[in-house]
């Protein structure tokens, strides 16, 4: 027994050594970890257990069977990921270059068939040269059983695969079949054919990193999803992923509870859209801004930079994160952003992740480059991802959703569940200036009445009046706009009318002063009659006190809300007190800055 003992020992210590120490220093000298020390740093200390350490290979060809290393290349396992299941394959380059043989192939048969078992992801670390050609046909039809089960666990398991070198030929397709790809700069690679194929056929001259690298595949062909400085960066970045995929396609992503509350206001955004229509400006601070403590992970940020990808938390929930950036190409939808989006929101729809989009697109990109790149095709596939998604959808206009680009970006009636537009949010089939050429093509001649026209098209669609309500039904709300375009002055002081905003104090909440005109907005001809209102009462509001801020920084005042009327004298002042925090029913905070509007 004791002799058994040693000799598991002396394998399990041949095996951990791989291709032997002067392979290994080879790996560090190019900057690589080993198969296992990578292991080590991806999961929870103590939790990897090893799967089929002695196995080796079968062949028995070109002196193959006096060249036999336990392990055949590969390390396979299962382990913790910050106290969850995953199972994981290191391929190791010290030993045969990594190369794919027959039983490298069924270890990781093995274990993906067991994580599609039990319902855990997969993460594979690819490091190799391809196929072992010693085994000809035997390795390719190990490479065509990886594949199988690539497409058996889509849309079942989450699969994320690192690159972490070279990766040729038949190799990079399973990869390619996976949810994620993330590569290292400078020693990785995926390409079909090498630089030297290339030269052969076409006469090309290429190197490999401008080929295949990792640059190349997060800027150019949108293969990999981020690239990294190093392994140990791209393994930590794998971890941090890795908390908001939940485990399988049954399973809830998993809820981290933060200290950011839900309730908290960015009075920021309030500035963020500029009010040119014309004038760009960063999708990713409203992002940052919105989502649990500015975590957001953005997905192929180098790719499609017109498009946003990425996840975040909202009250702890993660949720999927699409957004138009109108910084890059005005936020135009083209080929690749439609790609891009499609293949993100699809993997959400797969595993129970909620979708958020924030729309800012004026349509889709002209030009033939891309009518005959296939954006009808392309575009279509964006519209069949959010009509077919299932789960939760909330859609954000921030400005513009103009055209067909409107219905693709989670429109209402692709079965959008909640849809948000901003105070200044404009949905129309095109632009004004745009209409008005097409529907007053006979005017065009004439500047002025162009003009003109352009101010009635915009008063008809409803671009004219923002209408701020503080109140909701026994609810103080910070803000809660509506847009109308029948607004009539009714009464005003004679020095006031037409003074639409003369004073500052005629946009402070609540009012006080009797020296401000009064409007009435109409609907369909009718005087509007709110939903919910404030009833007036020479007694004053019943539920206590209110918090407000002045416009003049930079304190804020703490008063009885009241409604005045006629006559009554203003209500004392309190002390000053500070605000601190926001609540749908009780105090208000804005930055002393700042006013309402």
């Amino acid at each position: 027994m004791h002799d058994i003992i040693e000799q598991l020992e002396r394998k399990r210590a041949l095996a951990r050594l791989g291709g032997g120490e002067k392979r290994i220093d080879a790996q560090h000298a190019k900057g690589k970890l080993t198969a296992r020390e990578r292991l080590e740093l991806l999961f929870d200390e103590g939790t990897f257990e090893e799967w089929d350490m002695f196995v080796e290979h079968r062949c028995g060809d070109f002196g193959m069977q006096d060249n036999k290393i336990p392990g055949d290349g590969v390390v396979t396992g299962y382990g913790m990921i910050n106290g969850r299941l995953v199972f994981v394959f290191s391929q190791d380059f010290t030993v045969f270059g990594g190369a794919l043989s027959e039983a490298h192939a069924e270890k990781i048969c093995k274990i993906m068939d067991q994580a599609m078992k039990v319902g855990a992801p997969v993460i594979g670390l690819n490091d190799s040269g391809g196929a072992r050609i010693q085994e000809g046909v035997a390795s390719l039809g190990g490479y065509a059983e990886v594949f199988q089960r690539n497409v058996m666990a889509s849309g079942v398991i989450p699969q994320i695969s690192l690159i972490m070198g070279p990766c040729a030929g038949g190799a990079v397709y399973s990869p390619a079949m996976t949810d994620f790809i993330f590569m290292v700069k400078d020693s990785s690679y995926m390409f079909v054919t090498g630089p030297e194929v290339v030269k052969t056929v076409t006469h090309e001259e290429v190197t490999a990193e401008e080929l295949g690298g990792a640059i190349t595949h997060n800027t150019k062909s949108g293969v990999a999803d981020l690239a990294f400085e190093n392994d140990v960066e791209a393994i930590l970045m794998t971890r941090r992923l890795f908390n908001y995929l939940p485990l399988n396609n049954r399973e809830k992503p998993p809820v981290r509870r933060s200290g950011d509350p839900a309730e908290r206001l960015d009075h920021s955004l309030d500035t963020l859209v500029p009010d040119n229509p014309n004038k760009p400006y960063d999708i990713k601070e409203l992002i940052y801004k919105v989502v649990d403590d500015g975590d957001f992970f953005e997905l192929q940020r180098d790719q499609a930079r017109n498009i946003v990808i990425g996840f975040g938390r909202l009250d702890g929930q993660p949720v999927g994160i699409v957004a138009n950036n109108p910084l890059v190409l005005a936020g135009c939808l083209d080929i690749r952003s439609s790609i891009k989006a499609a293949r993100f929101v699809r993997f959400c729809d797969a595993f129970n992740i909620p979708v958020v989009t924030f729309v800012d697109v004026p349509g889709f990109m002209p030009g033939t480059a891309q009518e005959y790149g296939g954006i009808i095709k392309h575009g279509a596939k964006l519209l069949y991802a959010y009509a077919e998604c299932t789960v939760p959808k909330v859609t954000v206009i921030t400005r513009k959703a103009y055209g067909g680009a409107y219905d693709v970006m989670s429109s209402k009636h692709l079965r959008g569940d909640v849809n948000f537009a901003w105070p200044s949010a404009e949905i129309a089939v095109m632009g004004p200036k745009g209409a008005v050429e097409i529907i007053f093509r006979e005017e065009k001649g004439d500047p002025a009445k162009l003009a003109a026209r352009e101010r009635e098209y915009k008063e008809k669609t409803g671009l004219v009046c923002n209408v701020v309500s503080l109140y909701r039904g026994g609810e103080y709300w910070a803000y809660q706009y509506k847009r109308y375009t029948d607004v009539r002055l009714v009464m005003a002081p004679e020095r006031q009318i037409a003074f639409w905003g003369g004073d500052d104090d005629n946009f402070t909440y609540p009012r006080y002063d009797l020296d401000m005109a009064f409007f009435r907005v109409y609907e369909k001809g009718q005087p509007l009659r709110a939903e919910h209102f404030l009833k007036w009462s020479p007694g004053g509001a019943a539920d206590g006190p209110r918090r407000r801020v002045h416009p003049a920084p930079p304190r804020a005042q703490e008063q009885r809300v009241t409604t005045a009327r006629a006559g009554q004298a203003r209500p004392p002042r309190r002390k000053p007190a500070s605000a601190t925090r926001t609540r749908k029913c009780g105090s208000v905070m804005v930055r002393p800055e700042r006013n309402w509007m």
